[in-house]
């Protein structure tokens, strides 16, 4: 257990979740639009297989989605009546004007996912990671005029002083650790940050990792949202779809995404939000209670350990 991060907290004894109009299930649809670069710089782990000479077949799989699966899938998502949350690299707004139009108009949310994805963060010092935060805050705040709401880490290569500048740089939620299935309170130099889950498992990235296909991820879609509903009978839960669109937005995989979709989105209770709607929602009706909670959890464990130490 990291002792200065989280409280431990089982979810059945938690205070009960409501989200708007009742619903069960905070459905959030996670895209990585992501940019790589064609010849990165060498970096604690070679970004292409076939490093250090031009790796077209990897980088030209990646290209394709946001030439055309990105596209295919924006289809399916205006289908659903889905507002996506981009986890962003957000040079793909730099580099691609069209990309960043066809976002905008959708209103879609962003969960920055740092510059590039071929840029990784495990071996910054915490001025060099600070640095690459507050440039896509500045970037962000640049290109649209918002400020950046969500935080997650490209590739997933964060460092053990993220959260704290990701909270420093006024951050509202991090999607870095996916260990709940309701948002948490997390602790930070700067205050609390709020974890929203994402997910690796229902992620269709695990198709480069398994013999997984698009019939069974969508499977595993269905599957994953059955129980949560389950679950959330008496208290609401977060289900999180991630996807990228040089693999999901394939033509021999797009139309098992669609009907993932259909079949989530056909059952009451399902609000179909964004990263910081869900962030919004809990902070303004939730946290001050969980925190409560969680305040008189670590105070009841801490008793217990100091009689069982006092016993021995």
């Amino acid at each position: 257990m990291e002792p200065d991060r989280l409280v431990y907290s089982p979810i059945i004894t938690r205070p009960r979740i409501t989200w708007p109009n009742d619903a069960r299930i905070a459905l959030w649809v996670v895209p990585n639009i992501e940019h790589y670069e064609y010849l990165p710089d060498p970096q604690v782990r070679d970004a292409w297989p076939r490093m250090p000479h031009p790796d077209v077949l990897g980088y030209g799989g990646r290209d394709y989605g946001n030439r055309v699966g990105l596209w295919r899938m924006m289809e399916v998502m205006d289908k659903h009546a889905i507002r996506c949350t981009m986890s962003l690299n957000l040079s793909v707004y730099v580099h691609y004007p069209e990309i960043m139009a066809a976002c905008e108009a959708r209103r879609w949310d962003v969960l920055c996912h740092g510059l590039y994805n071929t840029r990784y963060h495990w071996d910054y010092s915490v001025e060099r990671e600070r640095a690459a935060i507050q440039e896509c805050v500045a970037l962000w705040k640049h290109l649209t005029g918002r400020a950046l709401p969500g935080w997650f880490s490209p590739a997933a290569s964060f460092t053990e002083n993220t959260p704290d500048l990701v909270a420093e740089a006024g951050i509202k939620y991090y999607a870095d650790w996916y260990h709940d299935d309701q948002p948490t309170p997390m602790k930070t130099k700067h205050g609390t940050l709020l974890t929203v889950p994402y997910e690796m498992d229902v992620n269709d990235a695990m198709m480069y990792r398994t013999t997984v296909e698009g019939a069974e991820f969508a499977q595993m879609i269905c599957d994953h949202f059955d129980c949560l509903y389950r679950d959330a009978e008496h208290s609401g839960r977060v289900m999180c779809i991630a996807l990228h669109p040089y693999i999901m937005g394939l033509p021999h995989r797009i139309k098992h995404l669609d009907r993932a979709l259909a079949y989530v989105t056909s059952h009451p209770g399902v609000w179909k939000a964004t990263g910081e709607e869900i962030a919004d929602w809990y902070i303004a009706h939730h946290l001050d209670e969980t925190l409560k909670h969680l305040e008189r959890e670590h105070a009841t464990v801490a008793e217990r350990r100091a009689r069982r130490e006092g016993r021995r």
